[in-house]
């Protein structure tokens, strides 16, 4: 009998495409891996440098509990109507009769607007929406409607939901665009063949194809707003309590200055982005299967 020789396994050698990657890695590493490393360890250090749980614990108090409860709906609630009124959009622009060049604007401006935030954002809802702003004074002198006797704040949840919104919906518009381009025609025209109305080609066909690109970008979003900071307090301070906000007053506040709580808060963070960012990982995967 001949004995068979195994193949000889190829081996990896390092080759100068491994540099284009390089600066890439080295920032994920310095600002994304390290620093979370830094903050599991110091979420179990006290403030005498020894081990505890007490930071861990402190996250279960009414304070704090309260803070990710309006941090949850406030990412949910913008999530929600962000991806719905980005639906909308994309799907005027790309799959109605509007004309070729709208297409184009409307993706240029929502790659800016995606990433537009921080306290120029904060400042440009507050000159818009403010009690002094100017869609507030021209309701009410033309109108005689005010809107914050009605009950409107924009350093409310509402307000800092509507401000939210400014970038998430840009941001959606951009994520379920190649899924509203991978709807082949052909499909459609199948649909008017067997005689079904263009309802329902997106109730049984349309909708269903994009129903698991839809719940990726919602948990993408979610996560978007969940960790957003500067935007929030630049509108509303310290008047409103979400975890951010919180955050920051444990790490850099005179009188909540508590380091540990502050990365056990941080770890909490991290927990529900991470596992929102999983679900959109899971989901898109998915979604691309279909549509293949």
């Amino acid at each position: 009998m001949t004995e068979t020789v195994a193949p000889p396994r190829p081996t990896r050698r390092f080759t100068f495409e491994w540099l284009g990657v390089a600066p890439f890695v080295i920032f994920a590493v310095m600002f994304l891996i390290l620093p979370t490393l830094y903050l599991v360890g110091a979420a179990f250090v006290g403030r005498d440098g020894q081990f505890t749980l007490e930071n861990i614990a402190g996250l279960f108090t009414d304070q704090i509990l309260a803070a990710y409860w309006i941090s949850i709906r406030i990412s949910g609630a913008s999530a929600l109507l962000g991806a719905i009124a980005g639906l909308a959009i994309a799907l005027a622009i790309i799959r109605g009769r509007l004309p070729d060049g709208l297409r184009s604007t409307v993706m240029t401006f929502s790659g800016v607007a995606s990433n537009f935030a921080g306290v120029p954002l904060a400042f440009a809802f507050i000159s818009t929406l403010g009690r002094l702003g100017l869609v507030t004074i021209i309701l009410k002198t033309v109108f005689d409607f005010d809107i914050y006797r009605a009950g409107f704040n924009v350093l409310s949840f509402w307000g800092l939901t509507l401000t939210y919104l400014y970038f998430q919906i840009p941001l959606m518009i951009l994520m379920i665009a190649p899924a509203i381009d991978g709807l082949k025609k052909e499909w459609s025209e199948a649909s008017q063949t067997l005689g079904a109305s263009a309802l329902q080609f997106w109730l049984y066909v349309g909708f269903p194809i994009l129903w698991p690109s839809f719940l990726g970008t919602l948990s993408l979003l979610f996560a978007n707003a969940f960790g957003a900071i500067a935007t929030a307090y630049a509108l509303t301070g310290s008047s409103l309590n979400i975890v951010p906000i919180l955050l920051y007053a444990q790490i850099r506040g005179d009188a909540l200055q508590n380091p540990g709580l502050g990365a056990a808060l941080a770890l909490g963070m991290i927990a529900i982005t991470a596992l929102a960012n999983i679900i959109y990982l899971v989901i898109s995967a998915r979604a691309e299967r279909w549509m293949r």
